[in-house]
């Protein structure tokens, strides 16, 4: 089985599908959110991805009046929240530079009326954050869309996962397995859960959403099946907020992408022959043949 978003297909046979979670890593800033789509496109990625709250719904309510220190000064966690959403000519402004690019763009909505939000925009497909994973109201809102949805799985257990795909149905559907810690030290990757994944829900096309440092991790989940590839990206590892730690500055994000085409292209199709190339070593190599 495979997913269409847009122009690519998405499942076994088909190169995977790389996503640049930009997700809050522009600060606020469109102009850092309009530079990062840049990075990602010039790397070779097929989409970016943004994250779309209510704060007023989304925040947790125990953290809501939590102080934060930030670039604006110190204030609640929620009003931490309220700075870095973009409004509707925003994301306007975001989707038409990434048309321009030549990218597809979506978002993780945190609630429902963000969904709403980001039907109103013409996303081609959602992302269901791993936070939101049992969140059956949104998961139910998701999939009253139509659309294809890329569902990540960390933080969360594989009954919990399957209720959440039975919510949403397989058709349309991608897994993505992942670890919710930020930056992910490697013994925590757990990559046979890829297969393992595929093996619990057949037919459904399964990658990898990677938190850790550097390539390694995210290039062996290639070379396990993984369809699909989202990685954070950042202009600056050192620039404030949470998720820069664990995201691809640009150098890193076209290193990746280079190195998961190459990965794709050696796997080849399990079909032993030899090659052309070879036929020139035979002749001066072997000396019987039978």
């Amino acid at each position: 089985m495979t997913v269409t978003i847009g122009s690519r297909v998405i499942g076994g046979g088909h190169p995977a599908y790389l996503i640049g979670e930009i997700g809050l890593n522009h600060n606020g800033d469109v102009e850092i959110a309009k530079r990062l789509i840049d990075v990602a496109a010039d790397a070779g990625v097929d989409a970016v991805k943004f994250q779309k709250r209510t704060p007023e719904i989304s925040t947790p309510e125990h953290m809501r009046d939590i102080p934060r220190e930030t670039p604006w000064g110190t204030m609640s966690y929620l009003d931490y929240r309220r700075r870095v959403e973009f409004d509707r000519d925003q994301y306007i402004e975001i989707s038409d530079h990434a048309i321009l690019r030549g990218l597809e763009w979506f978002a993780s909505p945190w609630d429902v009326p963000s969904v709403a939000f980001l039907e109103d925009l013409g996303v081609a497909a959602h992302k269901v954050a791993s936070a939101c994973l049992t969140d059956r109201a949104l998961l139910g809102a998701l999939r009253d869309t139509s659309k294809p949805v890329i569902l990540s799985t960390g933080m969360s257990t594989m009954a919990q996962i399957t209720s959440a795909v039975e919510i949403l149905g397989t058709d349309d559907l991608v897994l993505l397995h992942a670890t919710s810690t930020y930056p992910m030290e490697p013994e925590e990757a757990n990559l046979r859960m890829i297969p393992a994944l595929r093996d619990r829900f057949p037919g459904v096309p399964v990658g990898y959403s990677g938190h850790e440092r550097g390539l390694q991790v995210s290039l062996a989940a290639v070379a396990l099946g993984a369809v699909a590839v989202e990685r954070h990206i950042t202009l600056d590892r050192t620039m404030w907020g949470s998720d820069h730690a664990a995201s691809l500055e640009p150098a890193g994000l076209q290193h990746l992408v280079r190195d998961i085409r190459i990965i794709e292209a050696a796997l080849g199709d399990g079909v032993k022959r030899v090659y052309d190339s070879e036929q020139g070593p035979l002749a001066k190599l072997r000396r019987v043949t039978t």
